[in-house]
């Protein structure tokens, strides 16, 4: 019947065979923290608590350790990583910030102190979580190296982190070096060879100051902003042909970062909402990172996205703030997963548009920078429910696989999820922008085949991601219950919805579904 009424409601275009294979084979194996954090290190303690917990973003958090047993790692680090030095004498953090401006008006510190409190803050986290943190590189100064790095792992050994069992899984030296030459970090003609030399310097100072061969924690190389794919500028490729696996310090390299966004505001030039949500754009962008991915996995190393998210620069008003934007967060990451990308960092800040939370009250406007007449407490943005979407498809048996589905049709995506080998879950997003204005709000049908071994499932329950409209910044619905609430925990009522495999199932433009299968 509710079939039925969504066919009455969206009138259907379309409708696409949707093939899905009963057992798993070989399909990518995908940890409950697919969808991880990097926070921006100025500001983080703004995101934890200093003195007490950030009850609000720890519950964000928590609602996704509930659904898959797997906190979100954190990365802290970021721009602001090569602007931080230590202080024994400063209590948490002293920092400079430039004024802001209409396109970024939340900008990252230009000066950061930080004192143990600085670390300490880690407590907050999550029981179990794994954090990675960002070591000044650009600053070229080896004491300053030495002093950040021990006061890590000095907060990290003592009792409040122990006991919380906060992990530092990696330390992180430098971000997107390959940008010194631009910055002025180092000089214009900075060369992939002059990098990987100094980075074996100055990590070899960071692994013996941090005893890393006597603990379990590893080193992410690379954090470049972009790569050449070559072995002659920064790449995988290029640090490797350089000899930093066999240094002292690349022997701790465990995983290499890479960082991407899919387009820039820094210049005050957005793109469309549109243009973003795409599914050929999504795969266009991954794939072009498959010769890095397969040169990392050759070398036995893991491979993420340390950062990433729609825009640089903090977001592109009116598309990185928006509904949309949750419908891209969910393909990127799944796809990103197909593509041999373990986890996926989207890079979060106070204030920043682009972000799955905003932790913090916020005083003037995220979108221009101006003074907000009333302040906008802590709320999750739309991004918050991909991450709540892929947790629950993943689940919490630790064990789970997804495939991609083939689905011809340029704006239905589809991924199907098993637990020891056998089909339980689907996800299918519409990514077809219904923007404010719009009149009419189509609808495809999606008609379900399976092959191979296994059971063939004869019914299904459905959890929708309602959204009004694909600018819309807010009043989405997952299941009929929400997130944005005070606390970030959910309420509302949740509303069932079943279907056969042989009714088959809508779904309307701007929509994303998880099917169970029984």
């Amino acid at each position: 019947m509710r079939a039925f009424w969504l066919t009455l409601i969206f009138p259907l275009v379309s409708a696409v065979t949707v093939p899905i294979l009963l057992s798993a084979g070989d399909a990518p194996s995908l940890s409950g923290n697919l969808i991880s954090l990097s926070i921006e290190q100025d500001r983080w303690l703004d995101w934890v608590g200093n003195v007490t917990r950030n009850s609000f973003f720890f519950n964000t958090l928590d609602n996704l350790v509930a659904l898959t047993g797997d906190s979100p790692t954190i990365r802290i680090g970021a721009d602001s990583e090569d602007h931080t030095n230590f202080n024994p004498s400063v209590q948490f953090v002293q920092q400079v910030f430039p004024p802001p401006t209409t396109t970024v008006p939340y900008p990252e510190a230009t000066n950061i102190v930080a004192g143990p409190g600085f670390y300490q803050g880690a407590q907050f986290l999550p029981p179990g979580t794994g954090v990675t943190w960002g070591v000044n590189f650009g600053g070229k100064n080896l004491t300053a190296v030495f002093l950040e790095t021990q006061a890590i792992i000095k907060a990290f050994a003592s009792p409040a982190l122990k006991n919380a069992d906060i992990t530092l899984d990696f330390l992180e030296l430098g971000n997107e070096a390959d940008l010194y030459r631009n910055n002025g970090l180092r000089p214009s003609s900075y060369t992939v060879s002059q990098y990987t030399a100094e980075w074996i310097t100055f990590a070899t100072n960071m692994t013996r100051t941090a005893n890393l061969a006597g603990s379990d924690t590893k080193i992410w190389g690379g954090a470049f902003a972009g790569s050449s794919h070559t072995k002659t500028d920064f790449s995988p490729q290029g640090i490797f042909a350089n000899g930093i696996l066999n240094s002292e310090p690349g022997k701790f390299i465990d995983t290499i970062s890479q960082h991407h966004y899919s387009g820039s505001f820094c210049t005050g030039s957005g793109g469309l909402l549109q243009d973003l949500m795409t599914k050929s754009t999504i795969r266009s962008n991954l794939s072009s990172f498959i010769p890095d991915i397969q040169a990392t996995q050759d070398q036995n190393l893991d491979y993420v996205f340390g950062e990433t998210n729609s825009y640089s620069c903090h977001g592109a008003p009116g598309v990185s703030n928006t509904a949309g934007a949750a419908l891209w967060t969910l393909d990127y990451a799944l796809f990103a997963s197909q593509l041999g990308i373990s986890k996926v960092f989207f890079h979060e800040g106070i204030g920043y548009k682009y972000n799955l939370i905003q932790p913090a009250t916020l005083t003037r406007s995220t979108l221009d920078g101006s003074t907000l007449a009333t302040p906008l407490k802590p709320h999750v943005q739309p991004q918050y429910y991909a991450a709540i979407i892929a947790a629950e498809a993943i689940g919490d048996s630790g064990e789970t696989q997804a495939l991609e589905l083939n689905i011809n049709n340029t704006r239905i995506a589809g991924y199907a999820f098993y637990e020891s080998g056998s089909l339980k879950r689907a996800v299918f997003i519409n990514s077809l922008a219904f923007l404010s204005g719009a009149t009419t709000r189509t609808s495809t049908h999606l008609d379900l085949t399976f092959s191979g071994t296994g059971t063939k499932p004869t019914s299904f329950s459905v959890k929708r991601l309602v959204i009004g409209h694909a600018d819309d910044v807010s009043g989405l619905t997952w299941g009929g219950q929400t997130y944005e609430t005070s606390d970030a925990r959910v309420g509302g009522t949740a509303t069932s919805e079943t279907g056969t495999v042989a009714a088959g199932i809508d779904i309307p433009a701007t929509q994303a579904v998880l099917i169970t299968f029984k």
